[in-house]
C-alpha cells in the first residue's frame, strides 16, 4: 500500500482510543471537550503551538480510502480483531471528502492567559461523527509542550527584564536568552516546535529548526532569530595547550569585525580572562570594531562569574551607569552557558546586581533546561469532555469529579473565556454561570472547521500578543 502510515490521521491516536465509538452511549451525536492548564509551576500561559498541528495533521482532506485500508489493517493486527469505526471514517470520505467534521475554538496564539481557564475547545460538526473529537485529543493535546516552552522563555525574560530596568538597558533584553537546545532534545521536531516557542520571546537562538518552523507555519517572512560566530572546545582544545593564545588570536583574526563568542574554560578560565584576554591580547580586543563575549562552560556559575568579571573589569575597565551598576567596556561581555535554568539566572542576576554590575555585562544560553526539561505535568494540561447532546434527549454538561483527587475535577457544560474590564481571564460554563455565559462576549475564536483553517496568525503578531509591558513589570508575579 503506497501511503505514508506517519501521514495517516487514523493512526495519530491511542491505540485505546479506536473502541470508543462503542463506548459512547448509543444515541450521543455531539461530544464537546475543552483543553486547559490545572495548575503547575507558572502562574499563567503563552498559548502557542497549535496552529502548527492544525496545519501539520488535520488540515484538508486527510482521510482517504488509501488511508482506511491501511488503518483497518492496522489496528485488526494490532487488537487481534476488527475494532476500527469504519461506517464513521467511510462517512467522513463521502460526505466530507476527506475532510475532518469538527470545530476548533481557541484564544489567539500568543495570548496570555492565566492558568486554570479554558484554552481551547472542540466538538464534531456532524452527529455521525461524535466520538472523533476525543479520537483527536491524542494529537491536539501535544500543543501542551509548545505552550510550556513559550511560557517558560516568557517567565524568564520577566526576571532579565526586570534586572536590566534596574540596572542597565532593557533594550537588550530581545537577545539575552539564547537557545543551545538543538542537539539536547529527543527528536528534530521537538528542537523545532521547541525553538520556535522559544522564540515568541526572544531572538537569539542557534536551534534553527525553529527559525524553520516560524517561516512554515507562522507566516515569518523575514529571518526570526539570529546567531553570532562562536567557538567549541574541539576548534579550541586542536590548538593544544601551548597554544591556547594563538586560538584566541586567531578568533579575532578570523573575524575583524561583530560580535564573536570564545570559549575560554579548556584549560584555565581565570588565566584565560587575566593574562590572556586581558594582556597578551588586550590592545587588539580593543581595536577590534566589535564585541568578544566570552563564555565559561563548566564551574559554580556563580564563584566563576564574579571572579572573572572583576578580572575583565580591572583588565579592561569600563564606567558606571546612570543607575550606579558597573558596566564592562564595550568590548567585551560575557556569556554563561552552563547549568542555566530559571533559578540559575535568578540566581546569577542577584549576584550581580548585589556587587554592583550591570546585567548588561552578560547574557545567556541554554539547552536541555529550555526546550527538554518538561513534561505534560509541569504546568497539569488535560484535554477533557464537559458537555455531549443525545438524541432525543437534548444536550446536557458532564464532568470528571474524583473523590480521591479535587484537583483533576473538569469544568461542566460549554465554556467561554471572558475578558473582564480590568483586563484578567475568566472560565465562563454554560452549568455553573448560565445567566452571564448566554450573553458574555467569548475570547475563543473558531479557527479550525471541517477541515479548513479560519484563522492565521503572523509569528510577529504572535510575539506582539506575549510581549511584556515594561511599564507594568512592577506589578506582574514573577518567580
Amino acid at each position: 500500500m503506497n501511503v505514508a502510515m506517519e501521514n495517516n490521521i487514523i493512526l495519530k491516536t491511542d491505540s485505546y482510543k479506536v473502541s470508543h465509538h462503542k463506548q459512547y452511549p448509543k444515541d450521543t451525536n455531539l461530544v464537546y471537550a475543552y483543553l486547559e492548564s490545572r495548575g503547575g509551576i507558572y502562574p499563567e500561559q503563552v498559548f502557542f503551538g497549535l496552529q502548527y498541528i492544525l496545519k501539520k495533521h488535520l488540515l484538508g482532506k486527510v482521510v482517504t480510502r488509501e488511508y482506511l485500508d491501511q488503518a483497518t489493517e492496522f489496528w485488526k493486527e494490532h487488537f487481534g480483531y476488527d475494532i476500527i469505526d469504519r461506517e464513521m471514517w467511510e462517512h467522513i470520505i463521502e460526505k466530507h471528502d476527506g475532510h475532518l467534521p469538527i470545530r476548533i475554538k481557541a484564544v489567539p496564539e500568543g495570548t496570555v492567559v492565566p492558568t486554570g481557564n479554558i484554552l481551547m475547545s472542540i466538538e464534531n460538526t456532524d452527529p455521525k461523527c461524535s466520538s472523533l473529537t476525543t479520537f483527536l485529543e491524542t494529537i491536539l493535546l501535544q500543543v501542551w509542550y509548545p505552550i510550556t516552552i513559550a511560557t517558560n522563555s516568557r517567565e524568564i525574560k520577566k526576571i532579565l527584564l526586570g534586572s536590566l530596568k534596574r540596572t542597565g538597558s532593557p533594550n537588550l533584553i530581545k537577545t539575552q536568552m539564547h537557545d543551545f537546545g538543538f542537539r539536547g532534545v529527543s527528536s528534530y521536531e521537538t528542537s523545532a516546535v521547541g525553538g520556535c516557542a522559544h522564540l515568541t520571546s526572544f531572538y537569539g537562538t542557534d536551534t534553527i529548526s525553529g527559525c524553520i518552523l516560524a517561516q512554515k507555519y507562522y507566516l515569518a517572512k523575514k529571518m526570526p532569530a539570529f546567531s553570532i560566530p562562536a567557538s567549541e572546545h574541539s576548534t579550541m582544545v586542536s590548538w593544544t595547550r601551548e597554544k591556547e593564545s594563538e586560538a584566541y588570536e586567531n578568533m579575532l583574526d578570523m573575524y575583524p569585525t561583530g560580535v564573536i563568542a570564545c570559549v575560554s574554560d579548556s584549560y584555565d578560565i581565570y588565566n584565560a580572562c587575566e593574562h590572556i584576554w586581558g594582556e597578551q591580547l588586550h590592545d587588539k580586543i580593543l581595536q577590534r570594531d566589535g564585541t568578544l563575549v566570552i563564555r565559561s562552560d563548566s564551574g559554580d556559575p556563580i564563584e566563576v562569574l564574579l571572579r572573572i568579571i572583576n578580572i575583565l573589569y580591572a583588565k579592561f575597565g569600563g564606567h558606571t551607569n546612570e543607575k550606579g551598576f558597573k558596566v564592562l567596556e564595550k568590548h567585551v561581555r560575557l556569556i554563561q552557558g552552563d547549568g542555566v535554568n530559571m533559578n540559575s539566572i535568578k540566581n546569577i542576576v542577584n549576584l550581580f546586581e548585589k556587587n554592583g554590575f550591570s546585567t548588561d555585562n552578560i547574557v545567556f544560553g541554554s539547552g536541555g533546561a529550555l526546550l527538554q526539561k518538561f513534561d505534560r505535568d509541569t504546568m497539569k494540561f488535560a484535554m477533557k469532555c464537559s458537555y455531549v447532546e443525545m438524541a432525543g434527549v437534548g444536550g446536557f454538561a458532564v464532568a470528571k469529579d474524583p473523590i480521591t483527587d479535587k484537583g483533576k475535577r473538569n469544568k461542566p457544560g460549554r465554556l467561554k473565556l471572558v475578558k473582564q474590564n480590568d483586563g484578567s481571564y475568566r472560565t465562563l460554563s454554560s452549568l455553573e454561570h448560565h445567566s452571564e455565559y448566554e450573553i458574555a462576549e467569548d475570547q475563543l475564536v473558531t479557527v479550525f472547521e471541517n477541515g479548513k483553517l479560519l484563522c492565521e496568525y503572523s509569528f510577529d503578531s504572535i510575539r506582539a500578543n506575549c510581549d511584556i509591558d515594561i511599564d507594568r513589570l512592577d506589578s506582574m508575579h514573577i518567580m
